[in-house]
């Protein structure tokens, strides 16, 4: 048994947290995880439930590209990701009996695709580890006491204090709050002089107007093999055609690009393949029943054709409806409530911390995970980003 001098907390049950508390535990200190929720690792199950993408198989330099933040620092965060790249999570897993696969889009999956007996073996880890596990304990707050410092915790309605020499906040962003990441923290945080970078819906759906014509043939319905922009940014996909606007992983990617637009819209070229030229020639000699000879001819697709129609009207030539169908520009209204988001932006702004992930104004204290201002993509990258903060975060509270 290892002799353990330092005391650490670490505060919020998921990916990162976890990930904190169990390099801490290795390095030799004496850790509790503390989550105001009955156990640990629910937004990791919520995850799972269509797969756990547990990291992406992307090579180093397309890996950190897939990054982005307020001031993110390219340079540190290349050397976060490089404490615990995604060579490291795969070992790190089949160290825990849990081999994994590359799908595609380089996404890695465990061979069972479901997360719970890779949470199940992790908790195990942790506990022979000597972890301590202090569920439905609400953190409030926190103050320095000498060398030490002393966190309030609310359980089941009442206050109790907790001491320890070092502290990992791991506690979220504010989606998916049923599963404990409601945000709650920022508060707390900025009460003790830290100043927060509101917390903004990441990788969700949009919002635009659409008739209830469009919406009666189009709800529900992919669109498959598009081109898709908003500002300077391409990038090709599919979308689904929801009640509101529209879902997938395309748009979620373009999100930091439509919150800053003044009036978010994205273009969407419905057939890349083809140039308008090509398109026109397809027609041939057809004269009037454009929408009906483009499902013929072009494979447009009704959903498709319902969009052009609500946006442009009727055509009057197979030009005029070749061009509209290659620049397709929807308006969009906003993103969806934060709830509903995969993920969320903002947090602790970079400015805030030191090279070790600990908040400059409260010495002991470090973030890990989504509280801190980073956000990526889905298809791996977010949790390999809670993996690699918690390593950090995790060795520099064990000091």
């Amino acid at each position: 048994m290892m002799t353990r001098t330092r005391s650490v907390a670490v505060i919020g049950g998921g990916p990162a947290g976890m990930r904190a508390a169990e390099v801490a535990a290795i390095s030799g200190a004496q850790v509790t995880l503390y989550d105001h929720k009955p156990s640990v690792g629910r937004k990791f199950l919520v995850a799972g439930k269509s797969g756990l993408n547990l990291t992406n198989d992307a090579a180093k330099d397309v890996f950190l590209s897939k990054y982005s933040g307020a001031d993110l620092p390219v340079e540190r965060w290349a050397q976060i990701l490089e404490q615990f790249d995604n060579v490291a999570l795969r070992k790190w897993a089949a160290d825990l009996g849990v081999e994994t696969f590359v799908a595609s889009g380089g996404k890695v999956f465990p061979e069972s695709k479901k997360a719970a007996p890779l949470l199940r073996r992790w908790v195990m880890k942790l506990k022979s580890l000597d972890v301590t596990f202090a569920m439905n304990h609400r953190w409030c707050g926190l103050r320095r006491q000498s060398d030490q410092i002393e966190l309030d915790f609310n359980v089941r309605e009442q206050s109790v204090t907790r001491t320890h020499d070092a502290v990992v906040l791991a506690l979220g962003g504010g989606s998916w709050p049923q599963t404990g990441s409601d945000g709650g923290w920022s508060d707390v945080v900025e009460g003790m002089g830290v100043s927060i970078h509101p917390l903004q819906a990441a990788n969700c759906g949009w919002e635009c107007d659409w008739t209830d014509a469009t919406r009666e043939i189009a709800e529900g319905q992919p669109l498959h093999h598009l081109k898709i922009s908003a500002g300077d940014v391409a990038l090709n996909g599919e979308l689904m055609v929801t009640r509101y606007g529209f879902e997938g992983a395309p748009i979620y990617q373009l999100g930091r690009v439509l919150r800053a637009m003044e009036t978010p819209e994205i273009v969407i070229d419905f057939k890349p393949m083809f140039t308008v030229e090509h398109m026109v020639n397809k027609m041939q000699s057809a004269r009037r029943d454009f929408y009906k000879e483009a499902r013929l001819r072009w494979k447009l697709t009704e959903p498709m054709c319902a969009i052009l129609r609500q946006y442009y009207g009727e055509f009057d030539s197979a030009e005029a409806l070749a061009r509209a169908a290659k620049a397709c520009r929807i308006p969009l209204k906003s993103a969806r409530p934060i709830e509903e988001a995969i993920s969320s932006s903002g947090g602790v702004p970079w400015s805030a911390l030191d090279t070790q992930l600990m908040i400059r104004e409260l010495p002991g204290v470090y973030c890990a995970g989504e509280m801190i201002d980073w956000e990526a993509p889905t298809g791996g990258f977010l949790i390999q980003g809670c993996f690699a903060t918690g390593t950090v975060a995790g060795e520099a509270a064990a000091g």
